[in-house]
């Protein structure tokens, strides 16, 4: 699978080192969003793990393969090309190249991505590309996703683990559906499927979700997303003045 990354800036000779972050946790805990105030913050490149995962469930439900048949999605995982830009203020997404930052949000795709994501080698090669649009980020990157500490960059410079409330993720999640068609949200079933996805993406025997040993965790329940936000620049700028 190709794949390449736009990025989004460059080094100053007076910049700091670049610093790799990871921020890993659940759906509803504020990680995109953190993620990407804190890479514009400071100057850092940004990715969201999770869209490349939704981009190829994407390919494949466009090219009629079985997302529930393992064999048939790992015969097809290095198929499409998937081109992600690493600008927080605008953080694209391509597929063979076509826009796809729109399509992959859909419930279809939502209802698939945990089984795509689950094929062995699926996660081989998104984690590829992933480590190797960190490696070339001139300035650092914050690469957020469910194993990113874990699995793809075990050595960053800081992981973060943010988790919240079922009941605060679900209100959360129910804000951004509502915002995305305008329609009413059960928060009942959010929270339900927001439970379902934590147990399949946990219990995966390929790079599952969990905290890495040496990740900070941040409780997001009660914290306004300026006040994460501020908690995990105070942790970068931190690791950066003991380098």
């Amino acid at each position: 699978m190709a794949a390449t990354s736009r990025q989004a800036t460059s080094v100053s000779p007076d910049a700091p080192a670049p610093v790799i972050v990871a921020i890993d946790g659940p759906s509803g805990t504020g990680k995109s969003s953190t993620s990407r105030a804190v890479a514009a913050k400071l100057g850092l490149n940004y990715l969201d793990t999770g869209a490349q995962y939704r981009a190829i469930t994407w390919w494949m439900l466009n090219h009629d393969i079985d997302v529930r048949d393992a064999a048939a999605v790992a015969a097809a995982a290095d198929r499409p090309e998937i081109l992600s830009g690493t600008d927080p203020a605008d953080p694209t997404i391509t597929v063979d190249g076509a826009d796809a930052s729109g399509p992959i949000r859909t419930q279809e795709v939502t209802d698939a991505v945990s089984a795509v994501s689950a094929v062995p080698e699926v996660r081989t090669r998104i984690t590829e590309l992933q480590r190797a649009i960190a490696a070339a980020a001139p300035t650092g990157i914050v690469v957020e996703g469910r194993d990113i500490g874990t699995t793809v960059l075990p050595d960053a410079d800081l992981k973060v683990f943010l988790t919240a409330s079922p009941e605060a993720r679900a209100a959360r999640r129910g804000g951004e559906l509502k915002g995305r068609d305008g329609g009413r949200v059960d928060l009942d079933a959010t929270r339900e499927a927001l439970l379902k996805r934590d147990a399949a993406d946990s219990t995966r025997k390929t790079s599952p979700l969990k905290k890495a040993d040496d990740a900070v965790e941040v409780d997001t329940t009660d914290l306004t997303l300026e006040q994460v936000v501020e908690c995990v620049v105070t942790l970068i700028e931190e690791k950066q003045q003991a380098r």
